[in-house]
């Protein structure tokens, strides 16, 4: 089959076409026939190798995260799907792949396809879909009434992360620059901070949740306009123990991982504050919640590009641009 695959880590002219083996099919295996993939950054931090520490790929590697398609074949234990069933996944992320003709995805993280959905608009939600509810709805535990920042609200997740924190009840606030403004307040944001003109920090107080998807200088600011008690939840901040834990990291791995996170947990600390690290999971479960709440138009995907499967290391160089609106996707069918 036809895939976009690195054999050595690094930036864009590592990424090469070529063919690869069909994928073994496990008992609880769906084998799905992929019509349409996203681009997202965690495939750009992936073929950098700044994740092989927790993320330990053996090469060759077929990059992609999630993806829209058709089942085509099944394991014997599989009971919730059958061939010709329209799906759409995040794959357990020890087995990603999307940017393939081909994958074979646990059941557990499948789910059928919203009906009203392309496969290129269905393609743009599981990864950025599962993020948002992880932290909003697992974590967060978003009630109304409640105060939510998203940074970028413009990016990949922060355009769903809005429409779900809305639908939760929440009050919005949002940054992004100055093309954007409108385009966030029509996704549902409440307030929207113009972070090339304006400082968030010196504007926001008393928030119950910050949602940060920066990291850095932003996310230190970001403590401050928490009310005590408050919670930031990052996906682009130092893992934290709590994670290290969850992973079943090793010793130095999990040591590793509390050292690189101190600063920022003992300013949290110091501050009556909380800081967690999000690195989402597979659910298909969940993507069933989300594919409900599309469903009932609570919210909608957002899909800035489209790019021809043969020109996937292009879709790749755009995103890594920052400037997309939402989603970029990938048509492999």
């Amino acid at each position: 089959m036809k895939a976009f695959v690195i054999d050595r880590y690094g930036k864009n002219e590592v990424v090469r076409a070529g063919e690869m083996p069909e994928p073994a099919l496990r008992d609880k295996d769906v084998l799905i026939q992929i019509h349409a993939a996203s681009v997202n950054p965690l495939d750009l931090k992936i073929r950098d190798g700044k994740l092989k520490a927790l993320l330990p790929y053996r090469l060759p590697l077929i990059l992609g995260n999630d993806l829209a398609g058709m089942v085509i074949r099944i394991g014997s234990g599989v009971r919730r799907f059958k061939p010709g069933d329209e799906v759409y996944a995040r794959p357990d992320a020890n087995r990603i792949g999307t940017f393939a003709e081909l994958i074979a995805v646990g059941e557990d993280a499948v789910a059928s396809k919203p009906a009203r959905l392309t496969m290129e608009e269905a393609a743009s939600l599981p990864l950025v879909g599962l993020t948002a509810w992880q932290a909003l709805v697992e974590k967060a535990n978003v009630k109304p009434g409640q105060k939510v920042l998203i940074h970028a609200g413009s990016g990949g997740v922060g355009s769903i992360a809005i429409q779900l924190a809305k639908h939760l009840g929440a009050t919005v606030a949002t940054t992004t620059s100055t093309a954007n403004l409108d385009w966030v307040k029509d996704l549902g944001a409440d307030i929207v901070i113009d972070y090339r003109k304006e400082h968030f920090e010196t504007i926001l107080r008393d928030y119950d949740l910050v949602l940060d998807t920066q990291g850095g200088e932003v996310l230190e600011k970001s403590l401050r306009v928490l009310k005590p008690g408050g919670k930031v939840i990052s996906i682009s901040g130092p893992p934290d123990p709590d994670f290290a834990r969850e992973t079943g990291a090793n010793g130095i791995l999990r040591l590793a991982m509390r050292l690189l996170s101190y600063r920022i947990r003992k300013s949290a600390r110091r501050l009556g504050v909380n800081y967690s690290f999000l690195f989402m999971r597979a659910s298909g479960e969940q993507l069933r919640e989300i594919g409900s709440l599309i469903d009932a138009e609570h919210i909608r995907p957002v899909v800035d590009r489209i790019f021809p499967f043969e020109a996937t290391k292009e879709a790749l160089a755009y995103v890594e641009e920052g400037h997309a609106r939402g989603k970029v996707i990938v048509k492999v069918r």
